[in-house]
């Protein structure tokens, strides 16, 4: 949020006429406060950021009330300050006299007392009003009763909370709208349909909606299985006769999840069962979710009528974590388990694995464990000296010849109109995207890159990855298209 936004907030928001006396309650100040910032900034971001603020007001002689600020972790800290500090610092300044703002991190001692308070059963706060304690599992989800309840419980992870789901830019999109879906008794959009790659948290997501729905809507009853595990227990239905009890179980839930719903494709039975079953539970306005690793479009062998049905809602994609987002997870990750990373390893870290997310976090566990196992100091030639094997993968070099036949292929172009001159959009465009995903994912310069596609200029490459940029920049599934060759590349 800009300096600008920021300001222009604070100047529109409803704020006392003036100070608060001294002897007001300083608690009472801050509950206003949070008030205040859930008005202006809405349900959704003040969940996410604003409500695990813990406030602990101190005064001095000379009457200055300073608010500490404590988050649960360093990335959260600096992502409230970054971005909410002013408004919090200017309100608090109006609400209480001559008032300022400190932000902290929990200290690792009250971490660990929170959790031992969890593991004893006592009645301590959790670490954030939204999560659990450092050790406490989550209590089981919803399922509606019936005979196919114990499959559809077994498959949650108690770690994938929406409370460990670290957003940005990437997955904003994708994340808001399963927070809206889990929040929302009366669906806002019908089906929510989440989709990427391999490791970019779509099960994380689905997971973190099954245990939100439980711990705030526990009268909701809630489906949560993959795609393999409801072909299996349709088959199994069909093999014992039982398909009345299989239909009545799946249509009488307030939340069907389906996750990997890709394994069906091809499935024609199971095909058929899950549109009549999707279809019965839209039509009486229940939530139905489901997540793929490719878009509704994208799915082959799938029925045209569902595959029409499925994009009917929303569609959220997650695109792979940039650099930013990578070094939040690990940030997030370290703080998690307790161990102190130095900086240059974890930047390290966030360049060089850039495939997805469970990558990063098994490279971290993997120096992590060998420090403590071992009793070596984390440092950078450690690092490399530990994830040589992974270092080398991902160190596999693309090259263009590559990237011209994947682009060729998806665009059903010659290999050789990369090379052409020919100027027809059917062939032009294709070879300015392999243009532009040369740029991106090779260290060749640009006039190398001009001589690979037919001994053309560097001006017409940097014309090529403008133009592509521009186009990406308004049209979604251009974009997608595009992000899609990426992955294929990349994989």
């Amino acid at each position: 949020m800009s300096a600008q936004a920021i300001n222009t907030g604070i100047e529109n928001m409803s704020v006392p006429t003036s100070p608060r006396d001294a002897s007001t309650p300083r608690a009472e100040a801050w509950q206003e406060l949070r008030a205040m910032l859930r008005d202006r900034f809405g349900e959704t971001a003040y969940r996410r950021w604003l409500e695990p603020i813990a406030c602990d007001v101190a005064g001095d002689a000379s009457g200055v009330a300073t608010a500490t600020l404590t988050l649960p972790t360093r990335f959260m800290r600096d992502w409230v300050e970054a971005h909410y500090g002013d408004t919090i610092r200017a309100l608090w300044q109006q609400l209480t006299p001559r008032g300022a703002i400190a932000f902290a991190v929990l200290s690792p001692l009250a971490k660990a007392a929170q959790a031992k308070d969890a593991i004893d059963g006592a009645s301590a706060a959790p670490i954030t009003p939204m999560g659990y304690a450092a050790n406490r599992v989550p209590p089981a989800p919803a399922v509606a009763p019936g005979p196919f309840a114990d499959a559809m419980e077994a498959d949650l992870d108690p770690r994938f909370t929406f409370d460990n789901f670290v957003v940005g830019k990437p997955n904003e999109l994708a994340y808001a709208a399963a927070r809206r879906a889990a929040d929302s008794e009366n669906p806002a959009f019908n089906p929510l349909f989440l989709y990427g790659g391999v490791g970019l948290g779509k099960t994380h997501l689905m997971h973190a909606i099954a245990w939100h729905i439980r711990t705030h809507y526990p009268q909701r009853r809630v489906i949560y299985m993959s795609a393999e595990k409801f072909m299996y227990q349709f088959v199994r239905a069909l093999r014992f006769k039982d398909t009345v009890a299989f239909k009545e179980q799946f249509r009488s839930v307030d939340v069907l999840m389906i996750d990997d719903v890709q394994f069906i494709c091809g499935k024609d039975t199971t095909q058929e069962e899950f549109f009549h079953t999707f279809n019965a539970l839209v039509d009486r306005n229940r939530q139905v979710i489901i997540s793929a690793d490719k878009s509704p479009q994208d799915l082959d062998r799938m029925e045209e009528r569902l595959r029409s049905r499925l994009g009917w809602g929303l569609v959220a994609d997650l695109h792979p974590a940039n650099y930013e987002l990578r070094l939040g997870i690990l940030q997030a990750k370290a703080e998690k388990i307790g161990c102190a990373v130095p900086d240059k390893v974890m930047e390290f870290l966030a360049h060089k694995i850039a495939s997805n997310v469970r990558e990063l976090e098994g490279a971290l566990n993997r120096i992590t464990a060998h420090a403590q196992l071992v009793g070596r100091t984390i440092s950078l030639e450690m690092t490399q000296e530990i994830l040589a094997d992974m270092l080398r993968a991902s160190e596999r070099r693309i090259t263009i010849d590559e990237i011209q036949k994947k682009v060729a292929e998806h665009y059903n172009v010659r290999v050789a109109d990369m090379h052409s001159a020919r100027r027809a959009r059917a062939v032009a465009r294709p070879r300015q995207i392999a243009m532009y995903l040369a740029k991106q994912l090779t260290p060749r310069s640009l006039p190398e890159i001009g001589r690979k596609f037919g001994g053309r200029d560097h001006t017409t490459v940097i014309h090529a990855v403008r133009k592509i940029e521009e186009l990406a920049a308004y049209d979604a599934s251009f974009r997608e298209d595009v992000e899609l060759l990426r992955r294929l590349l990349q994989n």
